[in-house]
């Protein structure tokens, strides 16, 4: 468990039990009637305070079950909110898997027109544009005269020089405008729309409140620029970004159900299961989606939350398939079926997969947080848009000429996963049939798994290169792109970059396996005219390492890939090459691509997986400093307006310990900054003869002469909490941060054998890495 901020206060000790002090007698203000809006509230960049929330819905419970017994109605809307929770999860479901397909379908429409244009329909891909044609072969699906590259549109000849010219010319052109646009409504509109948003949504669901990041307008824009910036065949991903988008669905649809849209503890349940549809959208995976959400973003995810987030996975993964964006009836590009089985000696190189994956995990790591604290730190960071720009040109000019890079991500992927077949006409399938002459394909000796090994051609060899190329290209272009101020996802670019290797790694294996099946390595399981290497599994388990590598992900990554390619039996080796990317990784840095840009953006978050090594108590952290100011407390009947006016405006403390008085020094209960601001400028707003002497009141009773010729007195007793949780100065901070991390808590007391220090220390605890005590901003 994690949380955002810790506040650390030194008090002593005895506190009452009780949540909520009682009503106090009449003629006082008693806020709780008044209803005075903003009071259990919270500000913007600020914490939720767990223990409060789920203490409101425990009393909103309460009152349910006694209202429902006394009236037919009453029973009526206790069963409707109960169903309320499954309403919104089918809501979620249907409105994020109904934009997933519209975000796949626009921006597969949009990247086959940096290439060319339907002269049947301009609304028609390449793919469908053909598939639509009669004089369209199998062996040439991709060629028919109803598409018109922009050479045949401007020069009217389909190759040759000018042809390339014009074609390269066009496909630059699309990508700076496509990039331009994305950035430039991010900038206008929604600055919150920008990079990946699963940091983000892992720190506001620890508790951390980010206003407008989960808005409208970060919706409608995020889901209009995640489109340009994918068809702009900038080195990024959009599964990423649509968990963000689920999670503005989710958001935005709590506004719907008075209890989601009031209490902030419940809302967070409603993210978690939103960030599941987001991935069960993205892969196609609603398991992997559940299990992605409980290991990587939530932080309190019971067990209710996660029957609702496999409800609304299958709800989104339904709707995606109802739409079918790819036309294929998957709902991923890249879904493949092997049928080879593996063989126990091939876990060497399926090791070595996950070894370059870690390694190129933890080196990714450090050089895009490395490049993004430079923007940070720099000149860069003031020219967002001239950086998107001149990275989109870079990107467009250096790939054109690869096919392998020039094509899409998801398509290079779902290229480099294929089994070849007999009718593939890919270059990855150009090899040398066993017969006479080196014939090509005509005659291929066939399995009961598929093709025979075979001889590599010299399409193979054409392609090998190139991947080695595309596979540098990704490397270096990925770490600049991600985190630029457009929608950006990790995902596919670095599934990208594990399949090449892994591709590659394939290749080498299978001739290997062709020319030297008497090795005693082959032997048993590989003769000749046997099918005994996939390469396209290969490319799977790379792509799993190097996510796994980037992301640190395990089980959910696992269920991922396995949804994907829907082969038990592959499922061994996927463990393997994710635990060899996480150990590998894990041995050179702890901290993953989201906990890296948690820390390098400010954000106050508890790493669950970080040890607490240091070996001290409370008593150190909170030890007075020389010149720090005395002790800031509330006694409970001994101050006026304009003395607790006068703390806060000289204090930026979150909030206060009430004690009985200065003298007494025993603990009554604690006091959030902004609900006494809020209560306070109400009661000068609405109830009479509130000034600045009128005395502040925190006793459940009236005093017996409550004026004495003097103006009314105000009670705040109802927003103090009577149940602060304390500790010992002697509990070692071990225990206190597990404590914060376990409990969600926002604040601590701590007491020193019934007596309080001399002075209050604030500890900002963002990592409590090291232990120097801070004002709390």
């Amino acid at each position: 468990m994690f949380t955002s901020v810790v506040v650390v206060v030194l008090i002593p000790a005895g506190y009452s039990n009780g949540f909520r002090g009682q009503v106090a007698s009449a003629g006082l203000l008693d806020l709780l009637d008044e209803g005075v809006p903003g009071v259990g509230t919270y500000e913007d960049f600020n914490t939720i305070d767990w223990v409060r929330e789920k203490s409101k819905d425990r009393d909103r419970h309460r009152e349910i079950n006694r209202q429902k017994k006394q009236s037919d109605l009453a029973l009526l809307l206790s069963l409707i909110d109960a169903f309320s929770g499954w309403l919104l999860m089918l809501l979620i479901g249907l409105l994020s898997g109904a934009l997933a397909g519209g975000i796949d379908i626009a921006a597969h429409w949009l990247t086959d027109l940096k290439e060319g244009f339907c002269m049947k329909g301009f609304w028609f891909t390449h793919e469908h544009c053909c598939w639509k044609s009669n004089e369209t072969t199998f062996q040439r699906r991709n060629k028919c005269p109803q598409w018109k590259s922009w050479a045949e549109l401007m020069v009217g000849v389909p190759e040759g020089a000018s042809a390339y010219v014009v074609n390269y010319l066009m496909y630059v052109s699309w990508a700076l405008i496509f990039s331009y646009l994305a950035v430039i409504l991010v900038r206008a509109f929604a600055p919150y729309a920008c990079g990946s948003g699963i940091p983000e949504i892992k720190t506001i669901l620890s508790g951390f409140i980010i206003r407008g990041y989960l808005g409208k307008w970060t919706l409608l824009i995020k889901t209009i620029t995640l489109v340009l910036a994918v068809s702009s065949g900038l080195s990024l991903g959009k599964e990423g970004p649509l968990v963000h988008v689920a999670c503005c669905c989710g958001n935005i649809l709590c506004h719907l159900f008075t209890k989601y849209r009031k209490n902030e503890a419940k809302r967070r349940e409603v993210l978690s299961a939103a960030s599941a549809v987001g991935v069960s959208v993205a892969f196609g995976a609603p398991i992997g989606g559940v299990l992605f959400s409980l290991e990587e973003v939530s932080y309190y995810f019971p067990l209710k939350t996660l029957w609702r987030s496999f409800f609304a996975a299958l709800v989104a993964a339904f709707t995606l398939r109802s739409i079918n964006p790819f036309g294929n009836s998957r709902l991923v590009l890249f879904y493949v079926e092997f049928h080879t089985p593996w063989h126990f000696l091939e876990l060497f190189p399926f090791v070595l997969l996950g070894i370059f994956g870690g390694l190129w995990g933890a080196l990714f790591i450090r050089a895009n947080i490395a490049w993004c604290r430079r923007r940070k730190t720099t000149r860069l960071g003031h020219y967002p848009v001239l950086e998107v720009v001149v990275v989109a040109l870079a990107t467009a000019v250096l790939a054109f000429p690869n096919e392998y890079t020039r094509m899409s991500s998801s398509e290079l992927i779902s290229e480099l996963f294929n089994d070849c077949s007999l009718l593939d006409s890919s270059k990855l399938c150009d090899y040398i049939s066993p017969g006479k002459g080196g014939e090509r394909a005509a005659n291929f000796s066939m399995t009961t798994n598929g093709l025979a090994d075979r001889a590599a051609g010299p399409g193979v060899y054409t392609a090998l290169w190139q991947l080695v190329l595309a596979l540098v290209f990704k490397m270096f272009i990925t770490v600049v792109t991600f985190g630029m101020k457009v929608p950006s996802g990790l995902f596919i670019p670095s599934m990208a970059v594990g399949a090449i290797a892994g591709r590659l790694l394939g290749i080498g294996m299978e001739q290997l396996a062709y020319y030297h099946h008497e090795w005693p390595m082959f032997k048993g399981w590989c003769s000749l005219g046997a099918k005994c290497i996939t390469p396209g599994l290969y490319a799977m388990l790379g792509a799993a390492a190097c996510l796994g590598g980037v992301t640190r992900m395990t089980v959910s990554l696992v269920v991922i890939m396995f949804e994907l390619t829907g082969g038990l039996e592959y499922i061994v080796p996927l463990m393997a090459a994710t635990m060899t990317s996480k150990w590998v990784a894990d041995a050179l840095g702890r901290e993953g691509i989201y906990e890296a840009h948690i820390r390098l953006n400010g954000y106050p978050f508890l790493e669950p997986k970080e040890e607490f090594e240091q070996k001290t108590l409370a008593m150190d952290v909170m030890r007075p400093r020389r010149n720090d100011p005395p002790l800031s407390v509330l006694t409970q009947d001994g101050m006026t307006v304009e003395e607790v006016e006068g703390m806060i405006s000289d204090t930026s403390y979150s909030g206060f310990p009430v004690v009985v008085s200065h003298q007494s020094q025993r603990l009554v209960g604690f006091v959030l900054r902004r609900d006494l601001v809020i209560s306070i400028d109400n009661a000068r707003c609405c109830q009479d003869g509130i000034v600045g002497a009128s005395r502040v009141l925190f006793t459940e009773h009236t005093p017996s002469h409550p004026y004495q010729g003097g103006p009314p007195p105000l009670s705040l007793r109802p927003i103090l909490d009577l149940s602060p949780l304390a500790i010992t100065d002697h509990t070692p901070m071990e225990i206190t941060v597990d404590i914060f991390r376990k409990l969600g808590l926002r604040q601590c007391l701590v007491t020193q054998n019934g007596c309080v220090f001399k002075n209050m220390v604030h500890l900002a605890s963002k990592r409590l890495d090291p232990l120097l005590p801070s004002e709390l901003p």
